[in-house]
C-alpha cells in the first residue's frame, strides 16, 4: 500500500517574533517527522499571524487612499499625522523561509510553510510547499481573501489555484492548496480538482463549527480528491480534520475521516492511502466524470445581484 502521512500542525497562534514564531514551527516540524509525517502543514499566516497583518492604526479607507504603506521597512506618517506601522512581510527567498527549506532537507520530509509574503503593492497571504530537497514546489496565494473587512481586506489576492506534482517517499502526489476562506468556495476545490489535485491542503486561522466542517467533507466527496486542514489551536478554534476522498467502497458507504483533533495544540497525522484513491478516481462517477461545462457559464460572470451585494462603511461596493 502506498501511503502519504501529513502531520496537522495544531499549534498556539504566534506572536509578533518572527523568530520565535521560526523556532516553534522547527520544534513542530520535528515533531511531525518523528511521528513519520512525509509533510507537515502549517495553520495559515504562520510567520507572524493576523495580529501584525497589517497597520493597527489605519481603518480600511486608509488602506486604499495609501498604497505605499507596504513599502519599505520604516513607519510612514499620513497627512493627518498619524504614525503607522507596516506589516512584516516577507519575501519567499527571506532567511525564514531559507530556513524551512533547509529544515524540510534535513528531515527528507515536505513543509507547507504559511506566511504573510512581500509583494509588489499589498503583501499576500501565501502557502509554500517545499519539498523534501528543500524545493519550492508550489507558491499559492489566498484567492479569497477576507474582503468584508480588515485586515484581509488591505491583502492582494492570489489569481489562480495551481497544482504540483510534489516528490514523497510514497512517490509522486498531485498536490493542490487552499487558504481559510478559499475552502467556502465549492470553485477553489473543484479547480484543484480539475488541475489533477489528489490532495488539498488548507492551512486555516477561524472558528470551525460543524457547518464549515460538513463543507469541508463535501469538499473531498464531490472531487473525489483528500483533503487537510491545519486551524490554530484554542477556544472555539482547533478541530483540524483530514478526508481521505474515498466515500464508498464495495458499493456500501463509508465515513471519509482520517483524523479530526479537539481544540487544544498538538501534533494529528492523517494517512491516506494513496493506491485506493487513485482505484476510487478511476471507476467512480464524481470529480470530473460526467460534469458538462457548457451549462456552467454563469460560474464565470463577474455580475453580483442582490441579495448578495455588499457595500462598507466608507461606500465602496464588494466584491471589487
Amino acid at each position: 500500500m502506498s501511503t502519504l502521512t501529513i502531520a496537522l500542525l495544531q499549534l498556539d497562534p504566534p506572536g509578533h517574533d518572527l523568530q520565535t514564531n521560526l523556532v516553534r514551527g522547527e520544534a513542530a516540524c520535528r515533531r511531525a517527522q518523528a511521528m513519520g509525517a512525509d509533510l507537515a502543514l502549517f495553520p495559515e499566516m504562520w510567520s507572524n499571524g493576523y495580529s501584525s497583518c497589517v497597520p493597527p492604526e489605519l481603518d480600511e479607507a486608509d488602506v486604499h487612499r495609501h498604497p505605499d504603506l507596504w513599502h519599505g521597512a520604516r513607519p510612514l506618517v499620513l497627512p493627518d499625522g498619524r504614525t503607522v506601522w507596516r506589516g512584516r512581510a516577507i519575501t519567499s527567498d527571506s532567511p525564514f523561509v531559507i530556513h524551512f527549506r533547509r529544515l524540510a532537507a534535513e528531515l527528507d520530509m515536505a513543509i507547507a510553510l504559511t506566511y504573510l509574503e512581500a509583494w509588489d503593492g499589498p503583501p499576500r497571504n501565501t502557502v509554500s510547499v517545499i519539498d523534501r530537497q528543500g524545493r519550492i514546489a508550489l507558491t499559492q496565494a489566498k484567492v479569497h481573501p477576507c474582503a468584508f473587512g480588515l485586515p484581509e481586506a488591505a491583502l492582494t489576492p492570489g489569481e489562480s489555484f495551481e497544482v504540483c506534482t510534489l516528490d514523497t517517499a510514497a512517490g509522486a502526489v498531485e498536490v493542490g492548496a487552499m487558504i481559510c476562506y478559499d475552502r467556502e468556495f465549492p470553485e477553489s476545490a473543484r479547480a484543484l480538482m480539475l488541475g489533477g489535485a489528489e490532495v488539498i491542503l488548507t492551512p486555516n486561522a477561524c472558528e470551525l463549527e460543524i457547518n464549515r466542517l460538513a463543507q469541508f467533507r463535501a469538499r473531498a466527496f464531490e472531487n473525489m480528491t483528500g483533503v487537510a486542514l491545519a486551524n490554530y489551536a484554542g477556544p472555539g478554534m482547533g478541530h483540524s480534520i483530514a478526508f481521505d476522498g474515498i466515500a464508498f467502497a464495495e458499493g456500501d458507504s463509508r465515513d471519509m475521516l482520517l483524523v479530526a483533533a479537539g481544540e487544544s495544540e498538538g501534533v494529528h497525522t492523517a494517512v491516506f492511502d494513496l493506491d485506493a484513491l487513485r482505484a476510487y478516481r478511476r471507476r467512480e462517477t464524481w470529480g470530473n466524470a460526467f460534469r458538462r461545462p457548457g451549462a456552467y457559464r454563469s460560474l464565470t460572470a463577474t455580475e453580483v445581484r442582490e441579495p448578495f451585494v455588499r457595500v462598507t462603511d466608507e461606500g465602496r461596493r464588494l466584491p471589487r
